[in-house]
């Protein structure tokens, strides 16, 4: 079929599911899933970063999301503060997977869940009062908490508490960092403007304010946007020491306070995650000329070409050093697609998720011999569906903040040998008996990164396409579903 056709045939599934829409919708949701347009037309982009239209389900989180639970959250030897209601910092809490090296309760605090616990009478007469006392009982009971970040939820914001002279005061009475962080769940239209306020507080209360002094070297980088879901930026960092470089931060996976202060001492930023943390690299490089680089190790054909990428910011021993890790490495990187592409070849995968992933994977799926038919973003911008365009086939289904029900339909129409996708979406799929995986946090497995994770990747795909229990589940339109059917009426 021509490129032509075959965008043309997109077109008419994108219409039919849409069709059912009232006009007025039909038409706002027709400018966010398109057939894939490679070439550079500007009509074919899909819309994004804007509001869900309201009265369409969406799968989306909040701003509160995108700080505390993304960036915030990993600090490891900080407490963080969910202020207001217990809610949304127990589903925060309850969501993630970062991995972090420390004495959980001593210097470390990712897996507890610290909240203000806002009731009636804290929305009433406000809550700042309740806040600096719960920073002086936080202060007493965990004395080696490097400070604490206050996460705003959506009361805070909507009666007005000034949690930044709070922090101001408590900063000045305990020396150490407070830091307000206004991302209150009902700014922006997703969790992508919490990720920017999230870097914003960084940068006006951690840079030049709670640095360490280290000796540096030439070979000095950051690992910027990695939140070791499943070990991630470990596996990331061991190439990286491979090859000669210095990690002197992780942001923000099994980060420390310290660390994030010291990033504006590498001599590179290495970007994983665009879409949380370009903010602050292009911060870094405005004001002390860090410059920074994407890099992507999901998968060998894309760790290669990163790991020669960044080597080719430093000399020659590091590209020499690259060199040999890749050297190295084939060999256990080919043993494994050689195990796991004659399983997984040709099958088709659907991707729906935040963050980097929609585009990020596609390389470690075509590894194995997987096509990727249809992507899309919960949260994406206009640059991150720039850069996916290019890395699909023509035609495949492009869809921007889709409704389950959209979500549905093309899982219908397409039927993909596997979808990847969020917690919210996960347990759907599995009613519908769709081979299912959730690549938010790597459904408790991983990790995904790096030589380590793709052993990992590959077995865990092999696991979800071919495992027998599909078969054992009625899905609609089967016969023995209609019996039930007719028995039951």
């Amino acid at each position: 079929m021509s490129a032509s056709a075959k965008i043309n045939q997109t077109q008419k599934l994108i219409d039919d599911v849409l069709s059912v829409y009232p006009e007025k919708t039909r038409i706002d949701r027709e400018k966010h899933v398109k057939p894939n347009d490679p070439s550079d037309c500007s009509t074919c982009a899909v819309k994004s970063n804007v509001k869900s239209r309201p009265g369409v389900m969406t799968v989306r989180g909040c701003a509160y999301a995108g700080s505390k639970g993304v960036v915030w959250g990993p600090v490891k030897d900080m407490v963080h503060i969910s202020h207001g209601p217990v809610g949304c910092g127990a589903y925060s809490n309850w969501s993630r997977r970062n991995y972090y090296n420390g004495e959980t309760g001593v210097d470390a605090f990712g897996t507890m869940h610290f909240t203000s616990d806002f009731q009636e009478r804290d929305i009433v007469y406000g809550g700042d009062k309740k806040l600096g006392t719960i920073i002086d009982e936080i202060d007493t009971l965990f004395p080696l908490a490097r400070g604490v970040s206050i996460q705003s939820e959506c009361p805070v914001g909507l009666i007005g508490d000034d949690i930044e002279q709070v922090a101001k005061a408590k900063t000045t009475e305990h020396g150490k960092p407070i830091v307000p962080v206004r991302c209150e769940g009902f700014r922006g239209v997703s969790q992508s403007l919490g990720h920017h306020i999230a870097n914003d507080a960084i940068r006006d209360h951690v840079f030049e304010k709670a640095g360490t002094e280290i000796e540096m070297t030439p070979y000095d980088i950051t690992i910027i946007g990695d939140y070791n879901i499943g070990g991630d930026a470990w596996s990331s960092r061991k190439i990286l020491e491979a090859m000669g470089l210095r990690v002197i931060a992780q942001w923000t996976g099994d980060a420390t306070l310290a660390e994030l202060a010291n990033a504006p001492k590498a001599k590179l930023n290495l970007i994983h995650c665009y879409r949380s943390m370009n903010y602050i690299c292009r911060y870094m490089e405005d004001t002390w000329g860090i410059p920074w680089e994407e890099y992507n190790f999901f998968g060998p054909t894309k760790i290669y070409d990163s790991i020669r990428r960044i080597a080719a910011k430093f000399d020659e021993t590091i590209q020499a050093n690259a060199e040999a890790l890749i050297a190295k490495m084939k060999p256990e990187m080919d043993a494994i697609i050689a195990e796991y592409k004659p399983l997984l070849e040709g099958k088709t995968v659907m991707l729906y998720v935040g963050g980097l992933r929609p585009r990020h994977v596609i390389g470690a799926y075509e590894d194995l011999g997987m096509e990727i038919i249809a992507a899309g973003y919960e949260f994406g911008h206009n640059d991150e569906y720039k850069r996916t365009y290019p890395l699909l086939a023509e035609g495949s289904v492009i869809m921007d903040d889709a409704t389950p029900y959209e979500l549905e339909q093309f899982t219908k129409a397409l039927k993909p040998d596997l979808v990847g996708s969020g917690v919210k979406e996960k347990y759907a799929y599995h009613k519908m008996g769709v081979p299912f995986r959730q690549m938010h946090s790597w459904d408790y497995s991983g990790p995904y990164h790096g030589f380590d994770g793709f052993s990992v990747f590959a077995r865990d795909m092999d696991m979800t396409v071919n495992s027998p229990v599909w078969g054992l589940i009625r899905k609609p339109g089967t016969a023995s579903v209609a019996a039930a059917e007719r028995v039951a009426s």
